[in-house]
C-alpha cells in the first residue's frame, strides 16, 4: 500500500478526481436551469428536482469509492513516520469519503431547504460531518511533511487548512438569514473554496508524484 502513494496510476486517477469534484459540476449546471453555482450547493445538482439528479450521484458515489481507498494508501505511508498521524489521516478522508461522498450520493437532499425528508437529515448530517473531518486534512498533512523536512509542502498544506477553515465559516454563515443579502449568501462559492483548500494537499501529491 505504500508503494501505491507514489504510483503513477493511482495518482494520476486522483487528479483526474479532485479535477472532476469541480469539473462535472461545470458542466451539468448548463442541463440544470435555473442552477446558480454561486449561490447553490453542489449537492442540489443530485436532488429530486434536478434534470442531471442520476449522473451526480453516481459521480459522489464514485467519489467515496476512490477516497476511501485513498485514505487506506494515504494511511499506510503516513504510519512508518507517526501512527497518530496516520490515524488521525485516516479518519479525516475516510470519514469525509462515506459521508460526503457515498451517503450523499444515495440520499439526496432537496433543492429547497424547507422541503425536508429522511433522505436530505441523512444527506446533511453525513455531508456536514464529512466536512468537518475533512477540514483538518491539511494540517495532518502539513504536519507530516515538516516531519519529513519536506518545508515547501508544509507550508502549502498549512496555508490550505488555515484558508479552508475561513471559507468554511463563511460558507457556514451564508445559511443565516441575516447574512442572506450579504457576500455571505454565496454558499456555492464558499463551498467550492473551502473544497478546493481542502483538495489541495491531495493535488500537491499528485502532480509531484506524476512529475517524478
Amino acid at each position: 500500500m505504500k508503494d501505491i502513494a507514489d504510483n503513477a496510476i493511482f495518482n494520476g486517477i486522483l487528479v483526474m478526481t479532485i479535477v472532476g469534484e469541480f469539473l462535472i459540476p461545470w458542466i451539468l449546471k448548463h442541463f440544470y436551469e435555473g442552477y446558480n453555482s454561486k449561490k447553490m450547493v453542489m449537492s442540489a445538482l443530485g436532488s429530486p428536482e434536478s434534470p442531471v439528479q442520476s449522473i451526480y450521484n453516481v459521480w459522489l458515489i464514485w467519489l467515496g469509492i476512490f477516497l476511501s481507498f485513498t485514505a487506506i494508501v494515504y494511511f499506510f505511508e503516513a504510519k512508518e513516520k507517526s501512527m497518530v498521524l496516520a490515524v488521525l489521516t485516516l479518519l479525516s478522508i475516510l470519514i469525509f469519503a462515506i459521508g460526503a461522498g457515498l451517503l450523499s450520493g444515495i440520499f439526496s437532499v432537496n433543492e429547497s431547504k424547507d422541503v425536508v425528508t429522511v433522505a436530505s437529515k441523512i444527506h446533511g448530517a453525513s455531508a456536514a460531518i464529512g466536512f468537518m473531518t475533512l477540514l483538518f486534512f491539511p494540517l495532518l498533512r502539513g504536519i507530516i511533511a515538516f516531519k519529513l523536512f519536506d518545508t515547501m509542502q508544509g507550508i502549502v498544506c498549512v496555508l490550505s487548512f488555515v484558508f479552508a477553515v475561513v471559507f468554511f465559516v463563511m460558507f457556514i454563515m451564508g445559511d443565516k438569514k441575516e447574512f442572506e443579502n450579504t457576500i455571505f449568501a454565496y454558499e456555492g462559492l464558499w463551498e467550492r473554496a473551502t473544497l478546493l483548500c481542502m483538495y489541495i494537499p491531495f493535488l500537491y501529491k499528485g502532480i509531484a508524484a506524476l512529475i517524478k
